[in-house]
């Protein structure tokens, strides 16, 4: 993330570089001491012991510091592979164990013999193959049987990607020409649905920040989106800021039941040194920068919204860009009976590097894992619509205006990762700290013979 030495000075990036090294570190320790469960070699327990181990210390690394960095999570990597669907039955944490658990198995079945400590028969050789042969298809194979069948209905959703008048920070400078932006596409969404070339939306999505100009105190930002939202005659949900609150907030139009401001969602997990500065009272006395950082506070809401479309309420679970890497934010959204996820965001601080992509790598594994459908609006892309099953529907360009339109499920169960919700990840991580102690209590009887 180099981006946030543009906003807040290098130090901020350079502290980061540094902390996430460290959890490296501490894995490389980890893994040096469980080498003593094979004498100095890898062996099946080893690899096991390293596993779990590595899911402690992600798991360390994405709850702390700062509300933790889930960001590099491994699991996000398979989201075109194999093992993708795994994490429907234990999240994440599951997903980046077995990642780390094959590529054990493969090295331990392909590894020469003369690199070997100890002999490897043929015959074992193939036992770990045959392991990881049997997870790989058993994975696939699940994959497989899931259903994009709605079992509560469907809605045409469109999200709205209005772009920014040009990448990079000074975005905020330019709060109006955004808004503007957003209202226009979906003032041409609604001429498009008036002229029968495209269909009438139940609900439509626009990005977090989309109308950074608060619509309580501007008569004009609250007008122009009432037009806009009475225009497409469904109700939007807008990205704003009210007060300190980065809110995502539901829109009726004019001629509805409901209409005018509705429910809303305060963002719940922060991005530190963007949307709030840690230590700001300290810091500020070194790092001029710092009162570039924003001052918001976080939310304590369910994550799920009401949206009163015409042929009925539509509940929608929002994670708001930086949360879609925590696994609370949509499991918390599901469990309060969100029908599909939102993942409205602003990316144009990432400008044309690989993070857009990365974030909808995760809003791809998140609909796998609680079976909804993911609706990503990005003020300037990547926006895209993506199936229960990772599928993606619809897709925009980085830094172009569009308007990505799909007919998605409804969804109402409850997936095995949602209702465990962080126990598998802690039954890892215990293990992978109880192998890391018993490979220490298994080398002290070596360690005393030596010494005699």
């Amino acid at each position: 993330m180099p981006w946030i030495g543009e906003f807040v000075g290098a130090s901020a990036w350079i502290a980061l570089v540094i902390v996430q090294a460290l959890y490296a570190l501490l894995f490389g320790l980890g893994a040096r001491w469980l080498l003593r469960w094979g004498n100095g070699a890898w062996n099946w327990r080893s690899i096991v012991g390293a596993a779990a181990f590595f899911v402690a210390v992600e798991g360390f690394r994405s709850h702390w510091p700062f509300g933790g960095f889930g960001w590099g999570r491994l699991a996000w990597g398979q989201v075109s592979g194999p093992l993708a669907a795994n994490i429907r039955l234990g999240g994440s944490a599951f997903v980046s164990f077995l990642v780390v658990l094959l590529g054990g198995l493969i090295y331990l079945a392909a590894r020469p013999p003369y690199k070997s400590r100890a002999a490897v028969t043929p015959k074992v050789r193939l036992q770990y193959a045959g392991v990881v042969a049997v997870v790989l298809l058993a994975s696939v194979i699940y994959g497989s049987s899931f259903s994009q069948e709605p079992t509560a209905g469907q809605v045409n959703v469109a999200a709205i990607q209005g772009n920014v008048p040009r990448a990079g920070l000074d975005f905020a400078a330019q709060r109006r020409a955004v808004l503007n932006n957003h209202v226009q596409r979906t003032h041409e969404l609604a001429d498009s649905v008036a002229t029968g070339e495209a269909a009438q939306p139940d609900v439509v999505i626009w990005p977090e920040n989309s109308s950074d100009v608060n619509p309580f105190k501007d008569p004009d930002a609250h007008a122009a989106i009432d037009s806009a939202v009475t225009s497409i005659n469904a109700p939007v949900m807008v990205g704003t800021v009210i007060g300190n609150e980065n809110t995502m907030l539901t829109w009726g139009p004019a001629t509805s039941s409901e209409p005018g401001p509705g429910e809303k969602h305060v963002k719940k997990f922060l991005q530190p040194f963007g949307e709030y500065m840690p230590f700001r009272e300290i810091l500020k006395h070194v790092n001029e920068n710092v009162e570039r950082a924003g001052n918001f506070v976080p939310g304590d809401g369910p994550g799920v919204v009401r949206m009163p479309a015409a042929r009925g309420d539509v509940l929608v679970g929002v994670s708001t860009c930086y949360e879609i890497s925590f696994d609370a934010s949509a499991r918390d959204a599901v469990r309060h009976g969100a029908q599909f996820l939102a993942s409205p965001t602003n990316n144009a601080t990432f400008g044309f590097t690989d993070m857009s992509y990365q974030q909808l790598a995760m809003s791809r594994m998140r609909a796998i894992e609680t079976d909804r459908a993911v609706v990503v609006a990005a003020t300037s892309g990547v926006s895209a619509i993506v199936m229960p099953d990772g599928e993606v529907v619809a897709q925009s360009r980085l830094f172009r205006p569009d308007i990505l339109q799909a007919d998605i499920p409804l969804r109402d169960g409850i997936t095995p990762s949602v209702k465990v919700g962080p126990w598998v990840e802690l039954g890892l991580a215990a293990a992978g700290v109880l192998g890391i102690i018993g490979a220490f209590l298994a080398s002290r009887p070596t360690r005393r013979k030596k010494s005699r």
